[in-house]
């Protein structure tokens, strides 16, 4: 079996390339495109979540809390909730 090239032949396989080319490169910016519009919501969402968390602090700097402990009476629970009673004594 001979096969012979022939000029549209050759245009056309060089225009298939061209444009697998041209859709690849399209595709690719798109998906880029895609990636950093992910990514600026992400880092907006980030940065609002950050400015509430500022904000709270902001309103609530200052301020006293007071930590109930519903089992005062019991010791070894007072000790593992990481909060320490302190006693003072008044010197004279």
């Amino acid at each position: 079996m001979v096969v012979e090239a022939s000029i549209t032949g050759v245009f056309r396989t060089i225009l298939i390339v061209v444009g697998a080319i041209v859709v690849l490169r399209f595709l690719g910016q798109l998906m880029i495109a895609k990636r950093n519009m992910e990514e600026e919501r992400l880092h907006s969402q980030r940065q609002r979540k950050a400015e509430h968390e500022r904000n709270e602090k902001l309103k609530n700097f200052g301020k006293t809390k007071v930590i109930n402990n519903a089992r005062s009476g019991n010791t070894r629970s007072a000790h593992s909730t990481n909060v320490e009673d302190v006693d003072f004594e008044e010197i004279s």
